[in-house]
């Protein structure tokens, strides 16, 4: 699926309106010569939305190169139940069915579930609710959380909490159950997430949602009650290796800044009550403020630490442009990727160059204010050193906040694409 640049970056959330004669939700059901569980699990899953659900829907069966009947029993489902379709796959992965179907589904919320119906279908409707009132961007049943009911084997429950436990220590993940085959997305995040996702196999759950995360998106947790199907054709210890991999791949792609998520970033202020209430505000103005002054913090404390480090073995001047040399290096640095969202290394030579200057304006500031107290006394104590530095670093951040939003990391707005570029 390829990146399409001229969509931009994402809207505000919004309630999906239903479009008269097109389904709100599509549930995707990837199988792999399920010729015997299929067609109970359709029926069953249909039967279950008729009653529930109340918005159109439709199932799609993705039918994953099997070599079996599936494809006949695929066939015969769609033409027997309303609302049913089916596809077919020449090469097998359960992420490439699912990028597959998603990519060219209409309906504005997308969904999967395994064949098996491990999960108990009473969690759909809460599953998806968030993402059609606008609230979240994508859903995931959860396993593992306090709530949960969940029967399966010893061996199962530990490798899905060891791998949940190596997300959380590698890749930093805050979501609880990556391997739950039950999630959904709004289509609007799938076109502009889906083309980042180099998995098609097991392992696509899991990158998809690291990287939703890591871009801010809001992830919503459902605890599902679940039973293992003890005739699951998954394989252990292949999955697992893949997983490794694909962890280590994803992990070295976040390092370097390589992923354009940027292009995953949602408005600030979704609710039009929130934009009102600031007006005014420039776009993203009030989240750039709280990741300035978190870095700015974080900033000072190490400011002051070196300043008194190296203080210890010269003068108050040279102590302070080296400890405020080296904090704004770090602080460009910081604020480069966390407050103003800037990924990647093209033009990071010229923001630190750039950086070095606003720290130019910060030495004449901090500078300044050294000089003119010692100046006014002779031997000032190093508390008095700390206050004056600590007002005289309150200007300089004021500054260097303007600086940086103006002219370092300066809003980019879209480039208008022309009809006739293809």
């Amino acid at each position: 699926m390829p990146i399409d640049t001229s969509l931009g970056a994402l809207p505000a959330r919004a309630h999906l309106a239903p479009v008269p004669g097109e389904p709100v939700l599509d549930v995707v059901i990837p199988v792999f010569n399920e010729e015997k569980d299929l067609g109970p699990c359709v029926r069953r899953l249909h039967d279950h939305l008729t009653r529930t659900f109340p918005y159109p829907f439709r199932i799609t069966i993705a039918d994953n190169a099997s070599t079996d009947r599936t494809p006949q029993v695929a066939a015969a489902l769609a033409g027997s139940v309303d609302g049913v379709r089916s596809t077919r796959l020449e090469e097998n992965g359960r992420g490439r069915a699912l990028r597959t179907v998603w990519s060219r589904s209409e309906a504005p919320v997308l969904a999967y579930m395994d064949v098996d119906l491990s999960t108990d279908l009473n969690a759909l409707l809460p599953l998806v609710a968030p993402l059609i009132s606008g609230h979240s961007d994508l859903a995931i049943g959860t396993r593992l959380a306090r709530s949960s009911r969940v029967v399966r084997g010893a061996k199962r429950e530990f490798v899905s909490r060891a791998y949940n436990l190596l997300l959380r220590s590698s890749l930093a993940a805050r979501f609880s159950d990556a391997q739950c085959g039950f999630k959904a997305i709004r289509r609007d995040v799938a076109q502009r997430l889906l083309p980042l996702v180099e998995d098609s196999g097991w392992f696509f759950d899991t990158e998809m949602l690291v990287l939703a995360e890591r871009a801010g998106l809001r992830i919503h947790e459902v605890p599902v009650d679940w039973v293992d199907d003890p005739d699951s054709t998954v394989h252990i210890v292949k999955t697992a290796t893949e997983d490794l991999k694909g962890v280590w791949r994803v992990g070295r792609a976040l390092a370097m800044g390589a992923l354009p998520l940027d292009r995953l970033a949602r408005p600030f202020g979704d609710d039009p009550r929130d934009r009102s209430a600031l007006p005014g505000l420039p776009s993203g103005l009030a989240r750039q403020l709280l990741g300035f002054c978190a870095v700015g913090v974080l900033s000072t404390v190490g400011y002051l630490l070196l300043y008194s480090l190296f203080r210890l073995g010269t003068g108050p001047q040279p102590a302070n442009a080296i400890a405020l040399l080296v904090s704004a290096v770090a602080n460009t640095t910081a604020n480069r990727r966390l407050t103003f969202g800037v990924r990647g290394r093209a033009r990071a030579v010229r923001h630190q160059a750039q950086g070095l200057v606003v720290f130019a304006v910060g030495l004449a500031l901090t500078s300044g204010s050294l000089a003119a107290l010692g100046a006014a006394t002779a031997r000032p104590a190093h508390s008095t050193e700390l206050a004056v530095l600590i007002t005289a670093n309150l200007a300089a951040t004021v500054l260097r906040f303007l600086l940086f939003r103006a002219w370092v990391f300066p809003e980019r707005r879209p480039t208008p694409v022309k009809d006739d570029i293809r």
